[in-house]
């Protein structure tokens, strides 16, 4: 997160040279602080199914596949977006677009890290956790990155469901099926990903009209973006307090933390609408990650002791 908003402000990071440097272009390249987040909802997903800690070797493993699956669609990404990349401050030190890495290298990373991931699943996990972190990947690089980003405003809302689709992984990885919770959860972080990006981009508006990518704040300006943010904001407080009533799939413990955190959310955005400047959608964009980590935190300790 700290190096996102740096390179929104401009700070680009220094590499090093040599092996260190070769090893640090491609966990650039594997956007490893997408894999952390995607890890976090999928070892939560795996704790609610257990109800507790599940068996050691099927979340390390699990864990294993889902980072690399991750890594591999970053790096998929990276390649198809690498003549964007360099237009953008925020991405313009990635290892393509400054030359530090060819296409080729970075497709054969590609290619072998989802395939490794694809094996460890089906061969040590399951075959329905296989093959639905596989979806997520094509969802990711086919349907998001080369169909959707450079087509439509609404490539976020649409592809935010590659993003959602870990819990559902975890969930299987344990039980061989898709649980409520998972799906709770899936709708959860589907709500929260237009939000969350919409609020960075109003920090990067100018890059995205640079690299003529349809983000909303410059395709329907910014005051259309703080409304839309607000809408979502809402939408995704509402969902969340609805796996407590009238669904009824957490407890107690977890519609506390939905409702203070929400609270917290909503007051952000609002703060977004009425207020100039980058301040709060900084805030927001900071607090957002938080927030997603702290309401899997919830649902875990709630669906192992309420």
């Amino acid at each position: 997160m700290s190096s996102t908003l740096s390179r929104v402000d401009g700070v680009l990071p220094r590499h090093s040279g040599g092996l260190p440097g070769i090893v640090s272009d491609f966990y650039e390249l594997s956007k490893p602080r997408i894999i952390y987040l995607l890890l976090i909802t999928t070892a939560a997903a795996m704790i609610m199914a257990a109800r507790g800690i599940p068996h050691l070797q099927t979340l390390l493993w699990t864990l294993l596949g889902g980072g690399l699956a991750s890594a591999s669609a970053g790096a998929f990404n990276c390649i198809v977006d690498s003549d964007i990349d360099g237009l953008m401050r925020r991405t313009c030190a990635r290892p393509i677009p400054t030359g530090r890495m060819s296409i080729r290298s970075a497709a054969i990373y590609a290619v072998a890290t989802g395939i490794i991931s694809f094996a460890i699943l089906i061969l040590l996990v399951n075959p329905l956790a296989a093959w639905l972190s596989l979806a997520g990947n094509v969802y990711y690089v086919v349907i998001y990155t080369m169909m959707l980003k450079r087509v439509t405003p609404l490539n976020i809302v649409i592809g935010g469901a590659a993003g959602a689709i870990p819990p559902l992984v975890g969930w299987a990885a344990v039980t061989g099926t898709i649980g409520g919770p998972a799906i709770g959860l899936f709708m959860i972080i589907f709500l929260w990903t237009p939000p969350h990006f919409w609020s960075l981009a109003l920090m990067t508006e100018i890059d995205y009209d640079k690299a003529k990518i349809p983000m909303l704040p410059n395709v329907s300006g910014v005051a259309r973006t703080k409304l839309e943010i607000l809408i979502y904001s809402i939408v995704l407080v509402a969902a969340s307090l609805a796996l407590w009533y009238p669904f009824h799939v957490m407890g107690w413990i977890y519609l506390a933390a939905a409702a203070i955190l929400g609270g917290i959310f909503l007051y952000g955005a609002v703060r977004v609408l009425t207020q100039e400047g980058k301040t709060w959608p900084r805030w927001l964009f900071k607090f957002s990650l938080l927030y997603l980590a702290l309401m899997c935190l919830a649902l875990v300790i709630d669906r192992i002791f309420a």
